[in-house]
């Protein structure tokens, strides 16, 4: 393990506005800079906020100081007083790993180990894939606490080798202890590219250059639920990025599969994770903008049994969402243009500020004004290494329709 900088930090004392003490109270884990009613001092990042009741003047909180976000505090113990140390992160690391036992004795060995504020270690991820842990750190407050929580989640997921990433804000900070995306704490890396599997379905993440921490594992148990149902079907994988729905559906035996993304990298991607797989089925690809190449398929009548439209988050902002919920509907009309009778419409959404019900809604408004006979199948959300902590923590929803 490389030598870890011993970052010296102090405490700020803390009193909110009430409406905000109440939510921290109920456990809401992020305080907004314009919620703060009064401090003792300026705070640096990774200074230890003590928020005190403003009636009682007794704790309240503690959390991480941000004066980077206007997500000012991230919390980390409420209610009850606790001594933020290397003691305290190892049992919230135990607590976070107990969470993924279940998952773990499937023949999976990759998942996310650390899901941020929903394991009351917020602003950091740490997904392991196969022998390789890679921490992902989206606030520079984590810096001074590495050394208190490396130890402890190298030991728990029994990994050989560990890996740094910085989100795009991180990197812009000036950052004093030289800390470098893609930077290998702990072991040796001779491949960036790390081959693991997903329920027994093989996979490859670049964990220095690849997006995130190198994959998206948060669709675990819809792809393998696609996989399933693929046996002998014809399959679209809509936004198929590195073809995760797609490399399921032809391990699960589909007879043809059709991977569409914008990027043609993406999809060199898709290729060779399909490859890594034995399977009986032809594998197509597509290479262009989502809307334009599913309306070309429309006007040419072409059919799938399965159908699966799993797009990036449109509503990264609240101004964003009615231009969200607009993409939304446009792909499901789209979508069921494309569905053979008794086919399978997979829809998803990944933007956070379109809730779930908001989004089935949607799917079951259009199904209705189409007319068409349907059956819900299901709708899910997380999978288990995802845990949802907090209303903002929830992101992921999928529906699967049935055409009648």
């Amino acid at each position: 393990m490389i030598a870890l900088p011993n970052i010296t930090t102090s405490k700020i004392a803390i009193k909110l506005k009430p409406a905000t003490e109440i939510l921290v109270k109920k456990g809401h884990p992020w305080v907004f800079e314009n919620s703060i009613l009064k401090k003792n001092k300026e705070g640096t990042s990774g200074d230890l906020a003590v928020i005190f009741d403003s009636k009682s003047n007794k704790f309240l909180a503690c959390g991480f100081y941000d004066p980077n976000s206007p997500i000012r505090i991230k919390i980390l113990q409420a209610n009850k007083p606790a001594t933020i140390n290397a003691e305290w992160f190892s049992k919230k690391i135990e607590e976070a790993y107990l969470k993924r036992i279940p998952l773990l004795q499937t023949d999976t060995n990759s998942y996310r180990l650390i899901y941020g504020e929903n394991d009351h270690l917020p602003s950091m991820v740490a997904d392991v894939y196969d022998n390789v842990l890679v921490i992902k750190l989206y606030a520079s407050f984590w810096f001074g606490y590495l050394k208190d929580i490396l130890p402890k989640l190298i030991e728990i997921s029994k990994v050989d080798t560990t890996v740094l990433r910085l989100s795009r804000n991180v990197q812009k900070e000036k950052n004093e202890f030289n800390f470098k995306d893609g930077q290998v704490l702990d072991g040796t890396l001779d491949k960036e590219v790390i081959v693991f599997k997903e329920h027994g379905v093989l996979f490859s993440a670049n964990v220095i250059h690849g997006h995130k921490t190198g994959y998206f594992l948060d669709h675990r148990a819809n792809r393998k639920k696609v996989g399933e149902m693929a046996k002998g079907k014809t399959v679209l994988d809509v936004f198929s990025y590195a073809g995760g729905f797609s490399v399921h559906a032809l391990a699960g035996g589909a007879k043809t599969v059709t991977s569409l993304d914008i990027s043609k990298p993406a999809l060199e991607i898709a290729k060779s994770n399909a490859k890594l797989n034995d399977f009986p089925g032809k594998h197509a690809v597509i290479a262009g903008d989502a809307f334009d190449e599913l309306q070309k398929l429309a006007n040419q009548k072409i059919t799938f049994d399965i159908v699966v439209i799993d797009p990036p988050s449109f509503a990264k902002s609240a101004s964003e969402v009615d231009k969200a919920l607009a993409s939304y509907k446009k792909l499901t009309n789209l979508g069921l243009k494309l569905v053979g009778k008794k086919g399978i419409l997979v829809l998803a959404s990944c933007s956070s500020r379109i809730t779930s019900d908001t989004f089935f809604d949607l799917v079951e408004n259009i199904l209705q004004k189409n007319r068409i006979r349907y059956t819900i199948k299901e709708k899910t959300l997380h999978d288990i290494d995802h845990p949802i902590g907090f209303k903002e923590g929830a992101y992921l929803k999928c529906i699967y329709v049935e055409i009648d």
